[in-house]
């Protein structure tokens, strides 16, 4: 039965991902412009028509849409993206350059939300002063309604200007990635605060919560005895919606702080119209999400006992 749900769930990410390379792909194609004859129909370069046609031919440009369809699939299925009009260069130089910044920030932020909308529920649990309670339940919602940038240009006009604790020339590695891990995770959490929060406050009603209770056991036992995995379950399914979220907050952050990554490539690639690197940097992301969401998927039965035994494992 286990296999039967992977399969189900493998099969069920594939064909969003099919769905997504498609839907891009159109998208590109309808898009006013030639990437080649941005680059190349320049009176400086002094190209004639024939070798603008040939230059076309060499990128598959003169073939149908079908065609340049059939051909940019089957070269993403054996891993290879493609050429960047204007770098020259394959794509995958250009993603294995800029991905890997983009995840570890990416990475990061999800780590630093999930800790925070942990932090933020069970410490308005956990807390004995109902003003407390109130304002950490209240958080969330300030959280969600910041835009990313301007959280970005505050906590560097904060940090770094005034506190001088961050600097903003020269950062060390590690400490430059501290405020835009804070940019990207902050409005993160804020969702995820508010589900668990509503989840542990109808699972505190549960007559299981009541039984154990009245055996003597303490709130912060059942919180993290009882509560914990039930209120868990609702907020997976919205961290995974939310990495898709994640990925696109990543790039303004990576704008703000003036970081090298998927950001600053996809920036380029909309200037240029190089639909090439655009295609490949929309799957990309779309593997990332589909691939949180499957992980997303799978930890259900870890958690949720009914399903696990539904599914015999």
């Amino acid at each position: 039965m286990f296999i039967k749900y992977l399969a189900n769930r493998t099969g069920q990410a594939l064909l969003v991902l099919w769905a997504a390379f498609t839907a891009s792909f159109v998208l590109l194609q309808l898009l006013p412009g030639d990437a080649i004859l941005i680059k190349f129909l320049n009176p400086e370069l002094g190209l004639g028509p024939q070798e603008i046609a040939d230059i076309r031919a060499a990128y598959g440009a003169d073939t149908s849409v079908w065609q340049q369809y059939q051909h940019t699939l089957l070269g993403f299925l054996s891993g290879n993206f493609g050429y960047s009009v204007q770098a020259g260069v394959p794509v995958s130089q250009g993603l294995a350059t800029n991905l890997p910044p983009t995840l570890r920030l990416a990475g990061l932020g999800f780590a630093a939300a999930l800790l925070l909308a942990v932090v933020l529920a069970f410490a308005s649990q956990l807390t004995r002063w109902g003003w407390l309670r109130s304002a950490l339940q209240s958080l969330p919602s300030l959280f969600i309604s910041v835009p990313v940038f301007w959280l970005g240009i505050m906590l560097i006009q904060v940090v770094s200007f005034r506190l001088g604790w961050i600097p903003v020339i020269n950062p060390g590695k590690w400490q430059g990635l501290v405020l835009p891990t804070l940019t990207l995770a902050i409005p993160i959490a804020a969702p995820l605060a508010q589900i668990l929060i509503r989840n542990i406050d109808e699972v505190l009603t549960q007559p299981f919560v009541a039984v154990a209770r009245a055996k003597g056991a303490t709130r912060q036992w059942v919180l993290w005895k009882h509560v914990a995995r039930n209120a868990v379950l609702p907020a997976l399914t919205i961290a995974g919606v939310l990495f898709g979220e994640l990925l696109a907050g990543a790039v303004v952050t990576e704008a703000v702080f003036g970081l090298n990554g998927l950001g600053s490539l996809t920036q380029q690639a909309v200037g240029n119209q190089d639909t090439a690197v655009l295609q490949a940097v929309v799957v990309v992301s779309a593997t990332a999400f589909v691939f949180i969401n499957l992980v997303v998927d799978l930890l259900y039965p870890v958690f949720d006992p009914r399903l696990r035994s539904r599914l015999g494992t």
